[in-house]
């Protein structure tokens, strides 16, 4: 199908565009950026004044709970709060129900998102079988069967021999591989920030160093290995300057942050609010604030929603039971828009770490608007206002610390390979 997007901003991170102006589209690519030829034949033409055009945002970190029992959520569900949000691609994590650590499991997954049509789909294979950390899995029959990457999820390898041989293999198979920096030990089963408020409301702390001790050992096997890395969410800045300081030696790393620790602290937990409640924790005031310095300063690759719902009948539960994770991907630009309001950063470097960052980081070919490119496109008005309601999202999970929240930017048209996926 053809279409033309007429008077409508573009933004593109990759080589700086910025103007008012048409998108021509046609077999799924952008086949003019500018004045459109008179006898360019288009089925359907948007008028998209007062909208942003900018490439389709890739989400780093996504639960689908597919395969899985179904009451949190499945690929349906969440890839339509995906395009719902701009998300044109996401990686899925391994730690579904059973683990994606056999070439069944990530077929399966493959062929349901082929199904469905929504956003591209990248699988992940599990470095471990089971997730465990005691076995490798067959990474060579998982890459056959489609994975992008090799992942732990939020689980670390405890034995740093296995996560060595893990590596040389993702650096012969030419995979990165997403790792969850963490010392098991020094994390000690805690389910909040470690600091004197875990201590006032008698929860088990877990400590910010156990992420540097995490990180430190991580960045030096993998420095044996030279195998591409990626730690999608860190949120200490000791642990950002470590993957800064490898980078200047040379080494294939890249860290990204997820848009809580940049917008809460473990001050949001309040008296127990599971919606609060993420791996890693939110963490002090002085650290939200010196990981968005970090970001400000180009140090980091990507921000995600480190999308992650869970269904209604999880509201029951105590603080310590809930598991992990924020549903958040349907609300990513306008919660990342508010580290643009705060002049942090502009709106350029905003898409740029929602788009080409992270696809840098997964060895992925940058997404962009110049004529060639796929038409996986972002359309949003920046001044929509508009107060957070968590259940008027398509997301089944209602797990988020956001509501009644003043946002502003609003997704109204989401395109992938051409194709209207979302009509806000």
């Amino acid at each position: 199908m053809r279409r033309i997007i007429r008077n409508v901003r573009v933004l593109d991170p990759v080589d700086g565009f910025d103007a008012i102006t048409d998108l021509g589209i046609e077999d799924g690519k952008i086949t003019t950026r500018g004045p459109v030829p008179r006898d360019f034949q288009a089925e359907e033409i948007l008028d998209a004044t007062g909208l942003v055009a900018c490439p389709g945002f890739i989400e780093s970190s996504f639960q689908g709970h597919s395969p899985g029992h179904g009451r949190d959520g499945d690929l349906a569900s969440e890839l339509r709060a995906a395009v719902a949000g701009g998300v044109t691609r996401v990686v899925l994590r391994p730690d579904t129900q059973p683990v994606a650590d056999t070439p069944a499991v990530l077929q399966e997954q493959r062929l349901t998102a082929e199904s469905l049509g929504l956003a591209r789909v990248h699988v992940s294979g599990a470095l471990s079988m089971g997730l465990q950390g005691q076995a490798l899995t067959e990474m060579a029959a998982l890459q056959e069967a489609g994975a992008l990457v090799f992942s732990q999820a939020k689980e670390p390898i405890r034995n740093a021999a296995l996560l060595r041989l893990a590596l040389s293999y993702a650096a012969d198979l030419g995979c990165p591989v997403l790792l969850h920096p963490e010392d098991a030990d020094l994390a000690a089963q805690g389910v909040m920030n470690e600091s004197g408020l875990s201590m006032r409301l008698g929860l088990p702390g877990r400590s910010a160093t156990a992420e540097l001790v995490g990180i430190q050992r991580d960045l030096a096997v993998a420095a044996l290995s030279d195998c591409p890395v990626f730690f999608p969410q860190l949120s200490t800045a000791a642990a950002i300057a470590a993957v800064q300081t490898a980078r200047q030696r040379g080494e294939a790393v890249h860290c990204g942050v997820s848009i809580h620790h940049l917008l809460l602290t473990e001050q949001d937990v309040g008296y127990f609010n599971v919606h609060a409640k993420v791996l890693p924790p939110l963490r002090s005031l002085a650290e939200r604030d010196a990981l968005r310095r970090a970001v400000a300063a180009g140090e980091v690759a990507a921000i995600s929603s480190d999308h992650c719902p869970w269904g209604i009948d999880r509201e029951g539960m105590t603080f310590i039971q809930a598991p992990f994770g924020i549903s958040a991907v349907e609300w990513l630009l306008p919660l990342t828009l508010r580290l643009v309001d705060d002049g942090l950063i502009t709106l350029m470097d905003a898409l740029k770490l929602l788009s080409s960052g992270p696809a840098e980081a997964l060895g992925l070919p940058p997404p962009t608007l110049q004529v060639g490119g796929a038409a996986d496109i972002c359309l949003f008005d920046p001044e929509a206002g508009f107060t957070l309601n968590p259940v008027s999202g398509a997301s089944r999970g209602r797990n988020l610390p956001y509501a009644q929240w003043d946002l502003r930017g609003r997704v109204r048209y989401t395109l992938v390979g051409g194709r209207v996926v979302y009509r806000g």
